[in-house]
């Protein structure tokens, strides 16, 4: 029964497998047919040659051999399978029923007969793993084989029948029969060894992202061939692993198969066993294995004796080669072993990872050869630190795609049209670099070259390669005619979907490898007979083999995933966009999703092209619409990646897909959005990856920038560059780049037109290859700058650079940097710099060589740092007198030495330097400085010497020739001309010395000195820090005489003592033209001597010519004394010597600790001080009996005319010129004087006669010192201001205040706060003032206050106003008040402002203003102010009461109205603002003024009025036929409201003043105005500010304007004029010469309006007032503006803020300032003023004699213009207000104002908000002085 089974078993599987049989064998079918004869001997099968067709010839012989018997028919299916090259799935199905296995000893010498025949048979040979027979033939031996021989034997075999005939460079890949000669040919491929681990390197760090360093230079690649691999290992017992990696594509399985094949013939003796793991296989395994499983269970069992065996490998393991294919394409993690476990057990089950983990760690057959290979994306961090060798398969070259073509093409007439295609394209070239493409390039070329088109056009991109590969594939298969690419995609449809989907679920699942059952039959066929899957052996652990199906490659499974996207009616846009999104791809570290998905988004890519809209159209069966869409979700997703911010890789991946894609707009896109720079950091790059980046750098618009650092790359990818034309910056970095790179590149640079910047950095160039870069430099139009660092230029190849270089022609910079060269390099492009006319700078800094080129004459020579000696001085001291000019000469750094400096001092009279020379740090002493010092009087043009011994330096500056000669020609004639052919001076050049931090010995002094003197043309010295001492000092001011044009000599930090000071002093008297001595002795001692900026002849008394300085009055000296104790007897001497200095006008003594004794002794000689002018103690703490001693000084010298003592700390006495009588001040603020010192304080005030102003503000004298001050007030005779401000008084001491009201008759106001301000002022007045005013704010009076308070204000019957703020009085209190105060004669005006005013009704306080007096003359109520003010006329004088009540009775008024009214008859101002009148109340003031014929000014503001209020309004004012001013300010009156106003205003004879401003009226109510004000003679003022006027009816009020002759004032602010309005008004004001205020604020005239108002300015000759701020005025309306104001010469006020003058409109108004000699206020705000005007605009103020205040707000001031302005403020005698907020005014800027603001008495206040100042400077400055205000508030 078994045999019978047997039979039919083979029977169902010949019947389920026949097709493919059939279809296998229709390829063989000679074969077949001799077969056919060996096995039926005894038939005729002549009559089979008359069958044409294959299929049916293979059919009938199979038949017929079945027919044969059971025995024959199974036999021959043996045979089949033996040797023929079955798919893999049908060669296992019928082994499997055959029992092929059990071969008997005649067919088993018939195949090893096959095999060793020496030639090839003429059918397919089987691949038979179980065989043991050799490739050479089975040799005979006496002995049989031992087991290992035996099972090595079988593996040579098996590896030798199955890798035998693999294809060649792709053939394989793609599963495709073709000729026998190139399924023999094998192509090597370019692989690359590293040196250097590169990848170790960066083992923690992702590849493609590493930073951009340097490689080191041992990390240069070298081309290796696959021997070498294992050759360069060298062996010491241990694991050797080899990595080698490779980019999808390059062959690395090809490869590893011929590897295999190579040593089944014996190429690679060192290894007894070889064994090739595929990861893609090594998936399969779920469980763990042992070794010895793996090796034996997985790859091929022994015959006999495993365990023998598996012991002879143990011993024997150096000598075996293990190579794991495809790492990437495992699925499992794998991680480095644990490092316990040191030496694992071989019998220990481990998983797959484990496995491969202690093979690489050398625990698992330690001492074999390991060899990996994989995409280089995904390596272990352990494998990249455990290889030996790293190796990279960079694919072909292209000799070697050549090779490949002519192997390919070998047989077709074709083949150097084919060839010649492939050289002549680049794009294309570029892919066939990569094996994979190569042939499938070639597939569609063949194709198309067969069918003889005229023009063979192949596809762009790799998406439609792989797309023409699948239709070639179908259309080869096809044997009826010509049939139409859409027919074969409609006829295969179903099976292409089935394998999309088949590639999908695959990538999805990570699953590469199929079964039988997960492959539908039809996608199986499909696939098989097209080559698109392969099939081949699996097994699984010790299971029988199966048949595995895996796509031909990788990359074909990627592009049937990426087509089923496309395609499938399932997935929509999102769903794609979610499945593109590459950002995820890039920001996984370990890419664990996307291990098998490499160019899957490539393909994605490629299909959204529209060369692929058809195909897929026709695929899907959809409409194109439904295909754009798709098309659309993807690249809207690469615009989207492209906005973001991307690495080299990425940028490169990013270019693939938008190339793949051929869109050009998008390509554009991308390029835009990728900043103009690609930055390229350590990964190699390919032809196909430059042709992608060119592609999109070409398609943008703007120029780019390429940076390669450590990026690998072929020759090739510079010819692709080539091709770029939107490079403007070029950079390479990298070792392995030398010569040859040069040579290529220098073939490449010319094609490149817009390049403009090159670098070649960190490279191997020499001479040789920059000989070819040069060469073709020339020929590079825009190349401005080369740069060649670090790369192995030689000393004698400089001369050669800068020759062939210079010729350039728009070349800028080379830099040279870091090459190898010495100091003869130096010098010879130091000569090479002065004889190459178009070279501007030479820089040499140790290794740093940078050279500049322009057309300029002057150079730059920096030759620092260089080794350079006296020796070689010489050679540049020879060039320096030659004819090259020089800008600047730098040698700082060198060994030059005295004598070198000496060399070069000599030279400079010849030489042509026009800035500076630099001899720093060369090691020079006294003698060196001083040859350079010499160089000061022989060399003309040397304007600067500073030289530091300690810090060795040592910098000549110098004026260029072209200024020094037309200076001193200016100065020579001069000279002649004003001292008649005398001495003439040499220049008036500013020339300065500075010679600090040497520490001179008395003998190198004594050289220095003898030199000095020399120095009379020097104007500025600086000899600081040199330890000079009190006699250096001594004998340096004693060269003064000497030093004739000397303005400032500076002499810090050389420890001096007090007695250098009285020697400095001295020279107050001895020297005529000294401006000022600073001194300072602290820790960091100052000593600084200025002198009036004058050319001297002579400088003592006794010469007798001073010629007068012509910024400087004679005889006006400075000393300032700082941080020096000086004691009562010092102060003696210093008096003495200083009362010999006639011009003495500033002493300065600060932090000095002065006792009381040396100040008292410092007073009583202020009167020898006779030119002193202002005497500053600072920083000095006094006592209380020291700040009485500084006021007592009033006493005692005559000439002072205020003392000021500020927080007990600070003074200043400032003292006149004359002694005359002037008024005196005394200011003693925050002194802490108290009532013990005010007996005495009054006592020496009592004796000044003229005491103006006496300031006690900030004390403590309490009510107590108060009153014991009031109570001599009489006796001290202040004349002008009292201030007792913040002296911690009550409401008794306001009382006590009040009192001297009645009590002191020339006590003209009391002014008495006690809220935070705490102000308490008492002002006075000489003449019988008969004004008197008391104002009380915040006195929070109590009821046992008020009696008093009443009392003293009956007393003061001369009172005339009384105003009272928020004094705690109720209305109660304010009744008893109005009843109280009483008056002699004439009206007593009293305002009160409480909280209770806003809620009390107009009725109630117009009851309570008039109900305790009968001659009320002025009622004023602001609800928002709370203010209730009264005017009552003393003494009363009342009408008669039957003549009130007959006129009352006239208006039918209301009983209750006609008692309040009556009162009301000599009203004159009725004012209200704020109040909300409801309809009584509307009626109630209707009635009023009905009843006031004495009314004259009327104010109604702010307020609600309704429409039939507004006309009971208006009937009452027409009844006032007295007013003058009328106010209906913010009423919301519009034009409606204004035509009612118009009769009454006709009805207004004496109206002088009409105020409308903030309402809403247009032009129709400018009409009506305007005809109304027709009849108004007496106009003084018009205000319709803030109102909505128009051109109508601004033309009619300005046509008006000219007929009122009393205008004086008007306002039109923010009305929105524009130009065209602007200008007509401009031209009509030139008519009104009686105007005074003018006020156009706010409404952007422009520039012409300023233009056109500059011409009628003129003729304002009475123009007080002008606003023009905000007007849109810029520099072409502000000059001729600021020339017609200067015309205004009446101007009191101007106010230009908010204008962007620009600078030359702010100097013409600066210099017409001096003419307004009324002007008290400026506003320039926000005029975008800077420093670069301030020195005009501070000159153009001091000249204005009566400027009070100065707002210089919300500009761009700094230091400079703070200076400016700090140093006219004491010009500025009447300036009370200075305002610099929100400017950038920094600390030096605020001190300096600090510092002059001390002199000027009469400012109040500078303000400084929002400046940078550092806030504990501000707080220091604050406390110095209270007028500087940094607060906003």
């Amino acid at each position: 029964m078994q045999p019978q089974m047997e039979d039919m078993d083979l029977q169902r599987a010949i019947a389920n497998a026949q097709p493919q049989l059939v279809e296998s064998l229709s390829h063989a079918p000679e074969w077949l047919l001799m077969k056919a004869k060996c096995f039926l001997p005894h038939m005729d099968l002549s009559h089979m040659d008359g069958i044409t067709d294959c299929k049916e010839k293979v059919l009938w012989l199979l038949d017929t051999l079945e027919n044969a018997g059971p025995i024959i028919w199974k036999q021959f299916i043996q045979c089949v399978c033996m040797e023929c090259s079955l798919p893999m799935d049908l060669e296992i199905q019928l082994m499997s029923a055959s029992g092929e296995g059990n071969l008997n000893q005649k067919q088993e010498a018939f195949a090893e007969a096959s095999t060793q025949s020496s030639s090839p048979p003429t059918g397919p040979v089987r691949r038979r793993h179980g065989s043991n027979s050799h490739p050479n033939g089975k040799k005979s031996k006496q002995q049989p084989l031992d087991s290992a021989e035996r099972y090595r034997h079988l593996i040579i075999a098996s590896v030798s029948q199955r890798y035998g005939n693999e294809r060649a460079a792709g053939a394989a890949v793609l599963g495709q029969a073709q000729p026998p000669a190139f399924s023999q040919a094998f192509i090597n491929l370019v692989i690359r060894q590293s040196k250097a681990s590169r990848l170790k390197e960066r083992a923690d760090k992702p590849r493609e992202d590493s930073a951009g360093m340097q490689e080191a230079e041992e990390c240069v690649d070298t081309a290796v061939k696959v021997s070498d691999l294992f050759e360069s290992v060298v062996s010491l017992g241990s694991t050797r692993v080899i990595l080698l990696f490779g980019k999808p594509g390059m062959g690395k399985t090809m490869l590893m198969h011929r590897l295999c094949q190579k040593w089944a013939e014996g190429a690679l003796p060192q290894f007894l066993f070889t064994f090739l793991f595929e990861f893609r296989q090594l998936n399969l395994i779920s469980r763990k294995l042992t070794l010895k499983e793996l090796l034996f269970d997985l790859v091929l069992q022994p015959e006999d004796s495993p365990d023998a065996v598996f012991q002879h490998l143990l011993k024997n393991a150096q000598r075996m080669l293990f190579i794991f294919d495809g790492l990437d394409e495992f699925v499992g993690n794998i991680d480095q072993p644990a490092s316990s476990c040191v030496s694992p057990a071989f019998h220990r089950p481990m998983s797959i990872s484990e496995l491969f983990a202690n093979f690489c760690f050398g625990r698992l057959l330690p001492g074999c050869t390991v060899l990996v290979t994989s995409r280089p994306k995904k390596l272990p961090d352990f494998l990249l630190s455990r290889a030996d060798l790293l190796a990279e398969i960079w694919g072909f070259d292209h000799e070697k795609v050549e090779e490949y073509a002519s192997h390919y093409f070998h047989q077709h007439s074709f083949k150097e049209q084919a060839i010649a295609h492939l050289k002549n394209n680049s794009k294309l070239l570029s892919m066939c670099l990569i094996p994979a493409l190569c042939c499938i390039v070639c597939v569609c070329l063949e194709y198309l070259l067969r069918k003889r088109l005229s023009k063979v056009e192949l596809p762009q991109t790799m998406t439609q390669f792989y797309i023409k590969m699948l239709l070639i594939f179908i259309s080869k298969q096809q044997t009826e005619g010509t049939v139409s690419e859409d027919t074969q995609l409609k006829h295969h449809r179903t099976a292409i979907l089935g394998l999309c989907d088949l590639a999908l679920k695959g990538l999805e699942e990570k699953k590469i490898v199929f079964y039988v059952d997960d492959i539908p039959e039809h996608v199986k066929e499909f696939a098989s007979l097209h080559g698109l899957l392969t099939v081949f052996e699996v097994k699984r652990s010790d299971s029988l083999p199966e048949a595995g199906h895996a796509f031909v490659h990788l990359s074909l499974q990627e592009f049937f995933a990426a087509l089923n996207l496309m395609i499938n009616n399932a997935v929509d846009g999102n769903y794609l966009k979610k499945k593109f999104s590459l950002k995820s791809k890039w920001t996984l570290k370990n890419e664990a999703r996307t291990e098998f998905m490499e160019n899957f988004h490539i393909f994605l890519s490629g299909l959204s092209s529209k060369a692929c809209r058809t195909f897929l159209t026709q695929l899907a069966e959809r409409n194109q619409v439904w295909v754009r869409d798709k098309q659309a979700a993807i690249l809207q997703s690469l615009k989207k990646l492209a906005a973001t911010n991307l690495t080299g890789p990425k940028i490169i991946e990013l270019c693939h897909c938008t190339y793949e894609t051929q869109d050009l707009e998008l390509a554009q896109h991308v390029g835009s959005q990728l900043n103009f720079k690609y930055e390229f950091r350590n990964f190699r790059l390919t032809p196909l990856d430059v042709s992608a980046l060119v592609f999109i750098i070409n398609c943008g618009r703007d120029l780019t920038h390429l940076d390669f650092a450590g990026c690998p790359m072929e020759l090739d990818c510079l010819e692709v560059l080539a091709s770029c034309k939107n490079i403007e910056h070029l950079s390479f970095r990298s070792r392995k780049f030398g010569d040859e790179f040069a040579a290529a590149l220098s073939k490449s640079l010319p094609k490149i037109k817009s390049l403009k910047k090159l670098e070649l950095t960190g490279g191997s160039i020499t001479a040789l290859g920059l000989t070819g870069l040069a060469q073709v430099f020339p020929n590079c139009l825009q190349l401005e700058e080369i740069n060649l660092q670090d790369n192995r230029l030689r000393d004698q190849d400089m001369g050669k650079v800068i020759e062939m270089l210079s010729r350039v022609e728009k070349l800028k910079m080379i830099d040279l940097s870091h090459n190898d060269i010495s100091v003869k390099s130096v010098l010879t492009l130091a000569k090479g710099a002065t004889t190459c006319p178009n070279i501007t700078e030479l820089h040499i800094r140790k290794d740093t060589i940078m050279i500049y080129f322009s057309g300029q004459s002057r150079r730059v020579l920096r030759l620092q740092d260089c080794s350079l000696n006296s020796q070689h001085a010489r050679e540049i001291a020879a060039l320096l007198r030659g004819s090259a000019h020089f800008s600047e000469v730098d040698l700082s750094g060198n060994q030059l030495g005295d004598e070198g400096c000496r060399e070069l001092a000599e030279s400079l009279p010849e030489a042509h330097i026009s800035k500076r020379l630099d001899v720093s740090n060369n090691q020079i002493s006294v003698d060196g400085v001083c040859c350079l010092l010499d160089a000061v009087n022989t060399c003309l043009n040397v304007v600067e010497f500073e030289a530091s011994l300690h810090h060795q330096t040592a910098i000549l500056k110098f004026i260029g020739d072209r200024e020094f000669a037309s200076t001193h020609s200016r100065d020579t004639s001069r000279s002649e001309d004003q001292s008649g052919g005398g001495e003439s001076q040499k220049s008036v050049v500013s020339r300065k010395i500075r010679l600090t931090d040497s520490g001179f010995p008395t003998g190198d002094l004594d050289k220095l000195c003898t030199v000095l003197k020399k120095c009379s043309g020097v104007s500025e010295f600086d000899l600081s820090n040199n330890s000079l001492g009190d006699q250096g000092v001594g004998k340096l001011v004693g060269l003064l005489p000497e030093l004739k044009a000397v303005n400032s000599l500076k002499l810090s930090g050389n420890q001096i003592s007090l007695s250098a000071v009285f020697g400095l002093a001295q020279c107050l008297s001895a020297l005529e033209l000294i401006k000022s001595i600073d001194i300072s002795l602290g820790n960091t001692q100052s000593v600084h001597l200025t002198f009036w900026e004058s050319v001297r002849n002579s400088t003592t008394r006794s010469a007798g010519k001073f010629p007068a300085h012509p910024q400087h009055l004679e005889n006006d000296y400075c000393f300032r004394l700082r941080e020096c104790t000086v004691s009562p007897e010092d102060m003696d001497t210093l008096c003495q010597i200083l009362g010999k200095c006639t011009g003495l006008t500033e002493l300065e003594l600060s932090r000095n600790a002065l006792s009381d004794q040396s100040i008292e002794r410092l007073l009583i000689s202020l009167p020898r001080l006779h030119s002193l002018k202002l005497l500053s103690i600072r920083n000095n703490k006094f006592s209380p009996n020291c700040t009485l001693l500084l006021a007592n000084s009033l006493n005692l010298c005559e000439r002072i005319r205020e003392v000021e003592v500020r927080s007990s700390e600070n003074a200043f006495l400032h003292l006149a010129g004359k002694i005359e009588s002037q008024e005196t001040s005394c200011r003693l603020t925050d002194c802490s004087i108290g009532q013990n010192e005010v007996e005495e304080l009054c006592r020496i005030l009592e004796q000044c006669g003229h005491l103006a102003e006496l300031d006690l503000s900030g004390n403590q004298l309490g009510n107590e010192g108060l009153r014991c001050l009031l109570d001599r007030l009489l006796q001290v005779h202040v004349s002008r201001l009292l201030n007792l401000s913040h002296n911690k008084i009550s409401q008794d001491g306001v009382l006590h205040l009040i009192n001297t009201l009645s009590t002191c008759r020339n006590v003209t106001e009391v002014q008495v706060s006690l809220c935070s301000k705490a102000t308490s002022l008492i002002k006075f007045t000489r003449e019988d003032e008969p004004r008197k005013i008391l104002r009380l704010t915040e006195c929070n009076f109590q009821t046992e206050h008020l009696p008093k308070l009443f009392s003293l204000l009956q007393k003061c019957t001369n009172l005339t106003e009384y105003i009272s703020t928020n004094n705690n009085m109720t209305t109660r209190a304010v009744e008893d008040l109005l009843q109280a105060v009483r008056k002699n004669l004439g009206t007593l005006r009293i305002s009160i402002e409480e909280q209770w005013v806003r809620n009390e009704s107009i009725t109630s306080l117009l009851q309570m203003a008039v109900h305790p007096h009968w001659n009320v003359t002025e009622i004023t109520i602001s609800k928002d102010k709370g203010l209730l003010r009264v005017g009552v006329g003393f003494p009363h004088r009342m009408e008669k009461m039957e003549s009130v009540v007959s006129r009352l009775n006239q208006y039918r008024l209301e009983a209750k109205h006609i008692h309040f009214l009556q009162k009301c008859t000599q009203l004159q101002e009725l004012s209200w603002s704020c109040v909300d009148l409801n309809n009584a109340e509307e009626a109630m003031l209707a009635s009023m003024l009905l009843t006031l014929p004495a009314l004259r000014k009327f104010e109604l503001m702010s307020s609600s009025v309704t429409p039939s209020g507004m006309g009971h309004l208006v009937a009452g004012l027409q009844q006032c036929h007295a007013i003058e001013e009328l106010n209906l300010g913010s009423l919301g009156l519009d034009d409606t409201a204004i035509l009612m106003l118009v009769p009454g205003l006709h009805k207004m004879p004496l109206l002088k003043r009409l105020l409308l401003n903030n309402n809403n009226i247009g032009s129709e109510g400018c009409s009506h105005l305007a005809e109304a004000l027709k009849n108004a003679p007496h106009m003084e003022e018009i205000n319709l500010s803030h109102n909505k006027i128009e051109r109508a009816g601004l033309e009619k009020i300005a046509m008006l304007l000219p007929e009122m002759q009393n205008i004086k004032r008007v306002d039109l602010s923010s009305n929105s004029i524009g130009p065209a309005g602007g200008e007509m008004l401009a031209e009509v004001l030139g008519r009104c010469r009686h105007l005074e205020e003018l006020l156009l604020a706010r409404n952007h005239v422009g520039d012409k309006t300023a233009a056109r108002l500059s011409l009628s300015l003129p003729s304002m000759c009475h123009l007080k007032i002008l606003h023009l701020q905000s007007n849109n005025i810029g520099s072409l309306g502000g000059t001729p503006l600021a020339k017609g104001l200067v015309e205004c010469q009446q101007l009191e006020e101007i106010s230009l803020s908010e204008n962007s003058f620009g600078d030359g409109a702010i100097r013409t108004l600066s210099e017409g300032l001096p003419r307004f000699t009324r002007l008290r206020k400026i506003e320039l705000k926000l005029c975008g003023i800077s420093d670069g005007v301030s020195r005009h605009l501070a000159l153009g103020f001091s000249r204005c004699p009566v400027i009070e205040e100065i707002i210089l707000s919300w500009n761009s001031l700094g230091d400079e213009g703070a200076l400016e302005l700090a140093t006219v403020l004491p010009r500025m005698a009447r300036l009370r207000m200075l305002d610099l907020d929100n400017n950038r005014i920094a600390a030096r800027g605020a001190r300096k104002l600090a510092e002059e603001l001390v002199k000027c008495c009469g400012i109040q206040v500078i303000r400084l908000w929002n400046n940078p100042v550092p806030k504990n400077i501000e707080e220091s400055l604050t406390k110095q002085d209270a007028r500087l205000h940094f607060s906003f508030f």
